[in-house]
C-alpha cells in the first residue's frame, strides 16, 4: 500500500503551457510531483519538487503515460491528480478512479479521447452534430461521402487540427483515400457550415462553476489550422442561451464530474453542432486568456478542483478582453522576420514570440504544431482588442520564398497542442 501525501499534487505532464499549474499549486502550499516525458525531463526537473520520468512522448502512447502514473502512485498516493494535455487524460483518470480522487470520471476521459465514441453518445442527449460515418478504410466510405460532399476526414484521437482534412468532391476523396490508406479507423463527417467557437468550463461534481466562449479564426479548408482566438466572445442573448445549454448537455452526456472541459462547435443555421470535446487543458493559451479576461486564475481553479479545495465566488463576466494570434506563413524558405519589436511595443501586447529564423524551410501548415509564432493580447474593450489584432496582422510577418519543401517543419519548441512559450496569468 502506497503512502499518502495530503499536500501533494501529481501533475501528469508539464510541457510548456502546463507550467502555470505548478505556480498555482505552490501558491496554495502544495508540493508538486510531476510525470514528464524523458525528452523534457531536464526542462522540468528544477520546477517541481519531484520528477517521475515517462518513456512516452506527447501525442502518443497513452499506455506509457498510464504506466508511469501507476508507478508514481505506488510510491506515494497524492491528494489530487491533474492531466495536462491529451495523451495524459487517461492516465490521470485511471489513478483518480482507483483512489476516489476528484476528476472528470473515467467515462468522460475515455469518451473525450475518441471522437467516434462522442458521435455515438451525443444523439441520445439531443446534442447537434454533423452526420458521420466511421470506417476502417477511407476508400470504403466513398459511396457514403459521394452523397454528402463536402466532407471532413479526421482521426479518432488527435489535437491541434492534426489529420483533419476537408474533402470537397469525388476526385479529392479518391486522392485522400490513396494518401491515407494506412490510417485506420477514420471518421468521415458532413462539413458543418458556420462560424467556429469553443466553450471552456470549470466543472465541480457535474455542475458548471464558470464558463467562457471563444471565437476562432482558422486558415479554412482543407486543414482548418487555428489562427486567432478571442475569449469572452460576444454572442446574442439567444446564441448565449443555446451555447450554455449545449455545454451543459455535453457535460451530462459524457459523465463529466470535475475538472476542465474544452468543447469545440460551429454555430450552424440549425443551431450549434459539436465538433469534439476534451477534458484537459485547451491549447493556444486559452486558460491564460480566460484568466486575464475574467480576473480569476483558471489554472489555480483547476488545481483547487483536483485536490478538493474550495472555490471562490465565480466571475459574473469579463473584466477585460483577450486574444491569441498565430503566424501561419506561406511555405518556403524563411528569408526574414519583420515587425516583432514593433508588435512587442504595442500596449495591448503581452507577449510575442517567433519560433523560426531565416534559413528555416517551411511546408504548408496542416496542424497547430506547425505554426511559426504567436502573440498574446489583452484590452479593456472588444473594440480596442480588434484594433490591436489588426495592428499585429499588419506589422508582424514571416517572409518566405517558394521552396519545394515536402512537408511543414514544426517550430523547434512546439509540440502538438502547445504554443512555443507559456504566458503565466500573473505576467
Amino acid at each position: 500500500m502506497s503512502a499518502h501525501a495530503a499536500d501533494e499534487l501529481l501533475l501528469i505532464g508539464v510541457g510548456l503551457m502546463g507550467r502555470p499549474y505548478v505556480e498555482a499549486a505552490r501558491r496554495l502550499g502544495l508540493r508538486v510531483r510531476a510525470v514528464e516525458a524523458e525528452s523534457r525531463a531536464d526542462e522540468v526537473r528544477d520546477l517541481v519538487d519531484e520528477l517521475e520520468v515517462c518513456q512516452g512522448r506527447y501525442g502518443e502512447l497513452d499506455e506509457l503515460w498510464a504506466e508511469a502514473a501507476y508507478a508514481a502512485v505506488r510510491r506515494r498516493r497524492p491528494a489530487g491528480v491533474l492531466a495536462f494535455t491529451e495523451s495524459h487524460v487517461l492516465a490521470a483518470a485511471l489513478v483518480q478512479e482507483r483512489f476516489g480522487l476528484p476528476g472528470p470520471s473515467l467515462e468522460a476521459a475515455v469518451i473525450s479521447r475518441n471522437k467516434a465514441l462522442q458521435r455515438g453518445r451525443f444523439p441520445e442527449h439531443g446534442i447537434g452534430q454533423p452526420a458521420y460515418h466511421l470506417t476502417s478504410a477511407l476508400a470504403e466510405a466513398g459511396e457514403w461521402a459521394a452523397e454528402r460532399f463536402p466532407v471532413v476526414v479526421k482521426p479518432l484521437s488527435s489535437a491541434g487540427s492534426a489529420g483533419v482534412e476537408l474533402v470537397p468532391d469525388g476526385a479529392a476523396f479518391h486522392d485522400a483515400a490513396r494518401r491515407r490508406a494506412a490510417e485506420t479507423p477514420l471518421l468521415v463527417e458532413v462539413c458543418a457550415q458556420g462560424p467556429e467557437y469553443s466553450w471552456e468550463a470549470l466543472v465541480r461534481d457535474g455542475e458548471v462553476w464558470a464558463a467562457n466562449v471563444t471565437a476562432k479564426d482558422t486558415t479554412g479548408p482543407p486543414d482548418f489550422v487555428e489562427v486567432t482566438h478571442r475569449v469572452a466572445a460576444q454572442l446574442t442573448p439567444e446564441q448565449s442561451a443555446r451555447v450554455d445549454g449545449l455545454g451543459r448537455a455535453v457535460v451530462d452526456a459524457i459523465g463529466m464530474r470535475t475538472g476542465v472541459v474544452h468543447l469545440e462547435f460551429r454555430l450552424t443555421a440549425s443551431g450549434p453542432a459539436v465538433m469534439e470535446v476534451a477534458v484537459r487543458t485547451p491549447g493556444d493559451h486559452l486558460l491564460d486568456l480566460c484568466s486575464l479576461a475574467y480576473g480569476v486564475d483558471w489554472f489555480e481553479m483547476a488545481v483547487r478542483l483536483a485536490v478538493g479545495l474550495p472555490l471562490p465566488t465565480p466571475p459574473r463576466g469579463p473584466v477585460r478582453y483577450a486574444a491569441s494570434h498565430f503566424l501561419v506563413p506561406d511555405p518556403g524558405t524563411v528569408v526574414a522576420v519583420e515587425g516583432l519589436d514593433e508588435v512587442r511595443a504595442h500596449p495591448a501586447v503581452l507577449r510575442a514570440e517567433v519560433g523560426v529564423a531565416p534559413g528555416d524551410v517551411l511546408g504548408t501548415a496542416s496542424s497547430s504544431a506547425q505554426r511559426a509564432g504567436y502573440v498574446l493580447l489583452v484590452a479593456d474593450s472588444p473594440e480596442e482588442l480588434e484594433e490591436a489584432l489588426a495592428h499585429v496582422r499588419k506589422a508582424l510577418s514571416v517572409i518566405t520564398v517558394p521552396d519545394n519543401a515536402p512537408g511543414a517543419t514544426p517550430s523547434p519548441a512546439e509540440e502538438a497542442d502547445e504554443a512555443p512559450t507559456p504566458l503565466s496569468p500573473q505576467e
